[in-house]
């Protein structure tokens, strides 16, 4: 499985993000796209999941067009967690998780043994198996992430796209979510995009790094590649502090100012 753009141009009606993308993912992969905000990081998501349209250029898996198909065969190939905060009255924890079975239910919409299955699954894997009867109302902002991001495995699409996935989390739960993802890419061969401003954890664990700068397109390479090269350095330089290269590894350096006596 292959998922690659063409000469992508994105943006808001007669704004331009960014063009002339050229990417390319293999299944096995996970990817963490970093860059400033304003870049075009979500952009790029919410484009590739169909939510905005294509400026230029085609969005390909395994060499046929995303742009042909219908929304309900988009459904059982890429699944997308956004950052916005919703609000679901009267809805448990399972009734949004089973969301992502949809696509493969019936036009009645009920749901078989191998759907509750894959709703346990979800759950168990983002580790909020215990607030499966709860109100999604009733839940903490990180609570409810986890409930997303559960519904777009439940989802079971050879393709995943987060939106800053760890935004609401703890450090010990932003852990567990990266690793989690990152399990689910190298053991069950799908692709996973992740767009965040996690850096140390994006350099340990991602594969390959899409490093987004404003209108300049897109830096690739593994983490140690990208390092060493420099980019992050000129991606993230600031007047305040800088980062610098050691053995392989950013650390940040705070500017001193001059000072008159």
């Amino acid at each position: 499985m292959i998922l690659e753009t063409q000469h992508l141009t994105i943006g808001y009606g007669s704004h331009v993000v960014q063009r002339g993308l050229d990417l390319r993912q293999r299944a096995g992969e996970l990817v963490c796209m970093l860059g400033r905000n304003g870049c075009g990081k979500s952009t790029l998501l919410r484009t590739l999941a169909s939510l905005q349209p294509v400026l230029d250029g085609d969005i390909l898996l395994d060499k046929r067009s995303l742009l042909t198909t219908s929304s309900r065969e988009r459904a059982r190939l890429l699944s997308l967690v956004l950052t916005e905060r919703l609000s679901m009255d009267n809805t448990t924890v399972e009734d949004v998780v089973a969301m992502g079975r949809y696509p493969y239910s019936s036009f009645t919409g009920n749901l078989s043994q191998s759907d509750h299955d894959e709703i346990d699954k979800a759950l168990d894997g983002v580790g909020i198996m215990a607030k499966k009867k709860q109100f999604f109302n009733e839940l903490s902002d990180g609570e409810k992430q986890r409930v997303l991001i559960a519904k777009a495995l439940a989802q079971q699409t050879p393709v995943i796209l987060l939106d800053e996935p760890t935004s609401h989390l703890d450090l010990n739960n932003r852990i567990k979510i990266l690793t989690l993802l990152r399990r689910l890419a190298h053991e069950e061969e799908k692709c996973v995009i992740i767009s965040t401003h996690e850096l140390d954890l994006a350099l340990q664990l991602a594969d390959v790094i899409w490093l987004m700068t404003p209108r300049e397109g897109i830096e690739i390479g593994s983490p140690q590649q990208l390092v060493e090269s420099g980019v992050f350095q000129a991606a993230f330089q600031d007047k305040e502090f800088s980062l610098t290269n050691e053995n392989g590894r950013l650390r940040v350096v705070i500017k001193q100012e001059e000072r008159g006596l």
